[in-house]
């Protein structure tokens, strides 16, 4: 599962494109990619949703000779502009130079979710979700979704409300793990987790307070670990629905962990108990 631009100004006096500006943190658009890696991982897919690259005509160093040569191959249109235009595109944002315009990718909601779920069946393959419960934080979002890819998640799924949807800096982050694994927004947290302990899931929630160690934890079979929000921790009713909580041990003075981070302590710790 995976995610053109207006054909260029015809007036050949006008030098300068004017282009849409967006909020990119507060919307879930993600017809903008930017950076030269999060673009390559976009071009490397079977079917790329790139239609259009701006390319900073002061770069020509080799990852813009790569680019541009990925563009040729897939015969997408690549056009060199000043960094000033960049800017414009994706204000405040780490373009390095680079970015590319593209279809929206597909939305995907709780039917797509249970279909995935079902079809994975409970053997060797059984899923393994991460449900984050109002991560707003889009740099936050892409570093779980990369995470996740890397620990063999086979979805990511949050609430559509007071969370962070697939910005454009969402999928930066993430490092091309947002053209690739499936990102489903719900409208109704509590009623999805209901939903997919009748499918069979082990909800497994985090928080500080919990008496039990996620080493301790039966982490096999068809499983959804459920962070929080950061600061925050799982909302009451998130973890009302939990079929266990469980909490990180650490060592020395830190209290808590960044959600990406606790994210990869979990996942892969599931990842290696299902390897036995």
């Amino acid at each position: 599962m995976s995610n053109q631009l207006p054909k260029g100004n015809k007036h050949a006096t006008n030098k300068r494109r004017k282009f849409r500006k967006s909020n990119d943190d507060n919307a879930t658009q993600n017809d903008l990619i930017f950076g030269l890696h999060a673009i390559q991982a976009a071009l490397e897919l079977p079917v790329s949703r790139v239609t259009e690259i701006y390319l900073a005509d002061e770069r020509h160093d080799a990852r813009a000779d790569t680019l541009i040569n990925a563009a040729k191959q897939h015969s997408i249109s690549l056009k060199k502009v000043d960094r000033d235009q960049l800017d414009e595109m994706a204000p405040d944002a780490r373009h390095q130079g680079a970015i590319a315009r593209c279809t929206p990718l597909k939305e995907l909601d709780e039917t797509d979710l249970f279909k995935l779920v079902e079809q994975l069946g409970d053997g060797d393959t059984a899923a393994l979700l991460l449900i984050l419960d109002g991560v707003q934080d889009p740099h936050n979002l892409g570093a779980c979704l990369r995470t996740a890819e890397a620990a063999g998640a086979h979805a990511v799924i949050a609430p559509k409300d007071r969370a962070s949807g697939l910005t454009s800096t969402a999928m930066k982050v993430s490092s091309g793990s947002a053209e690739r694994l499936p990102f489903i927004q719900v409208t109704n947290l509590a009623r999805v987790l209901r939903e997919l302990q009748q499918l069979g899931v082990w909800l497994v929630g985090t928080s500080g307070d919990s008496e039990s160690t996620l080493f301790e934890a039966d982490l096999k079979g068809p499983l959804a670990v459920i962070l929080g929000a950061e600061g925050r921790g799982i909302r009451r009713l998130t973890r009302e629905h939990c079929d266990q909580v469980i909490y990180i041990p650490m060592q020395g003075g830190a209290e808590s962990l960044n959600v990406s981070v606790a994210a990869g302590v979990c996942l892969f710790e599931a990842a290696r108990q299902r390897s036995l």
